[in-house]
């Protein structure tokens, strides 16, 4: 099979090749350029540095396949970065992988896939593809501790039947072992926690920089409308945040929400922050082609989030609201949520409320 693998310069993408190369496909590396450091406002070295380009490009000689740097800046701004500042100024906290994987991993680079002749597209995503049932299913990658299933559940079933995630099966520890045992460069290169284009952290600085434009400031009300304060700009905010508020308070304040008509930065005590249930829109279906009107299942809200039990009713529009058993905290509008049936990604879709 001739496969085009992504490759960012890191361990896993580079073993994940490897894995492919020994069971004897036709490989072709790729890495996106996807933005500059002049884009992101910095001069600090992120993930998709010049470096990573030339560690992947070692790994791929070493293997002995071509290897090349596919300019996306421009579908990246677009598809990822506004979409990311846009959810931002509606007082929404969004996942930019999730749409990188959305319409870059698993769309611009399977158009290219296509293009190149190739049968499928490659990551070293820890998260696995079966065909089961006369369907194609994501679950849980065998690591639970490195798990990525969560970011891939926006994949269609036309994606899903042309992808491989070799790493799958492995845990961490081995995939850092086969690196070094095979003398990659990479074996010991640490791990990218940041988001890609904010690598320090300041998202509402990167949105200042990115549009020219400053968020205005506004007011801190309690839920009955107590004014407490005043805050620096709606987006320097997410549901839950506790620290830099700057308010001097008998007792802890949290954000418990945005409101963008008024201006407020709306704030509780930690109990206010639990809610039972959310809706959800945008559902990509993966287990079904129409799911079942009202059901049972595990729902993720964040990435770092253990899931729990829920019912996911069905709504006419599409959309589905979800009751959990018990009340869950910090519910983000933005957010994604996914839904689980033991290792097994029913769906995906984004929180509204």
């Amino acid at each position: 099979m001739k496969i085009l693998t992504a490759m960012s310069g890191g361990v896993d993408s580079s073993v994940a090749a490897l894995l492919l190369k020994n069971e004897g496909h036709e490989l072709i590396g790729a890495t996106m350029k996807l933005y500059d450091n002049e884009t992101a406002g910095l001069q600090t070295k992120t993930c998709c540095s010049l470096d990573d380009t030339d560690d992947a490009r070692r790994v791929a000689m070493r293997l002995g396949f071509p290897y090349y740097v596919f300019n996306y800046q421009e579908d990246f701004g677009r598809e990822v970065i506004d979409r990311f500042v846009c959810a931002y100024e509606k007082g929404c906290t969004p996942n930019p992988c999730i749409d990188c994987n959305r319409y870059m991993k698993f769309g611009k680079l399977y158009e290219r896939a296509a293009v190149l002749g190739c049968n499928a597209v490659a990551t070293g995503h820890y998260a696995q593809v079966v065909f089961e049932d006369g369907r194609w299913l994501l679950k849980k990658g065998l690591d639970m501790s490195k798990d990525q299933s969560y970011v891939l559940a926006c994949l269609t079933q036309e994606q899903l039947a042309h992808t491989r995630l070799p790493l799958g099966g492995l845990t961490k520890d081995e995939v850092r072992r086969l690196a070094a045992e095979n003398g990659f460069y990479n074996a010991n290169k640490p791990d990218s926690q940041d988001i890609c284009f904010v690598p320090d952290g300041d998202y509402a600085g990167f949105i200042s920089r990115y549009t020219g434009n400053y968020c205005l400031p506004g007011d801190f009300v309690l839920e009955d409308g107590t004014v407490v304060g005043r805050h620096k700009g709606i987006t320097h905010y997410t549901i839950g945040q506790r620290r830099g508020l700057g308010i001097a308070w008998s007792h802890s304040l949290f954000v418990k929400k945005i409101d963008t008509e008024t201006n407020w930065v709306i704030l509780s005590d930690n109990d206010g922050l639990f809610a039972r249930e959310l809706f959800a829109n945008g559902m990509n279906w993966i287990r079904w082609d129409v799911p079942p009107a009202e059901f049972r299942c595990a729902a993720r809200i964040r990435y770092r989030h253990t899931e729990q039990p829920a019912t996911v009713f069905l709504q006419e529009d599409g959309s589905v609201r979800v009751l959990f058993d018990e009340p869950q905290r910090a519910v983000t509008p933005g957010q994604t949520l996914v839904l689980y049936d033991g290792d097994t990604v029913l769906a995906g879709g984004t929180i509204v409320k």
